[in-house]
């Protein structure tokens, strides 16, 4: 069977509408796939048990990092890992894209690879402010962390086994994609984009970010920094 060496984490908040579909289709590529369940007051952990996946549930609703966290250390515990990839609950990422990443990671020198909605590939439905705050984004972040990315926020990347072991994120909300770049930045890890593609339904719209949630986590990122001293 193709791709033991794999695991496809996903965290879920009160996806139970939608996160079956995305199992079902990750499982038809990866017969690994761990959901952890970030104390979803709906049905989210009894669709994912009517999958083949694995599920770990937090008791409460910790945020974004922790449950990739937590993704991050159980799929460790398997020893033949090789690769693990973070893929969203809500129906935007394309298991086809999760594949041809893992593809791509087997048969070139990079040990961390990063989904772009802006390499070619389409991003269905964007808005045009959800573009805009996505390119103040890649210029935040290219500020805070030392990284050009053509996309800094996008939740389907993939990385070897020799990165995911010294991840360890302190930012339990959204703020840990930054935190994350940081990371990749301080391990002098070759790193790359793959184009991807992003469906935004009226579902994954909804359940998005405000403009004003973004302030707050530039804000939280630029306190962490300053607090933990400058890059290495």
């Amino acid at each position: 069977m193709a791709n033991l060496d794999t695991w496809i984490m996903v965290p879920a908040y009160n996806e139970a509408t939608v996160v079956r579909k995305v199992i079902e289709d990750l499982l038809r590529t990866f017969p690994k796939v761990v959901v952890v369940d970030d104390g979803s007051a709906d049905a989210t952990v009894d669709e994912v048990r009517a999958t083949d996946a694995r599920v770990v549930c937090h008791p409460m609703n910790l945020g974004a990092g922790a449950a990739r966290q937590t993704a991050i250390e159980f799929a460790l515990r398997d020893r033949r890992a090789q690769y693990f990839v973070t893929f969203d609950a809500d129906g935007q990422h394309r298991a086809d894209d999760a594949s041809e990443m893992v593809q791509f990671m087997r048969e070139n020198p990079v040990d961390i690879l990063l989904g772009s909605r802006f390499l070619g590939a389409e991003a269905i439905g964007m808005s045009k402010s959800k573009k805009l705050l996505l390119s103040a984004g890649r210029v935040f972040e290219r500020f805070q962390s030392g990284i050009a990315l053509t996309d800094a926020h996008n939740g389907l990347r993939a990385f070897r086994r020799n990165f995911a072991q010294t991840v360890k994120l302190s930012m339990a909300d959204m703020a840990y994609a930054s935190e994350l770049l940081s990371l990749i930045a301080n391990s002098g890890l070759p790193y790359g984009e793959f184009p991807v593609t992003i469906d935004y339904s009226d579902y994954s719209k909804a359940k998005g970010q405000r403009s004003i949630n973004s302030v707050n986590i530039a804000t939280d990122v630029l306190l962490h920094r300053m607090l933990k001293g400058p890059r290495k």
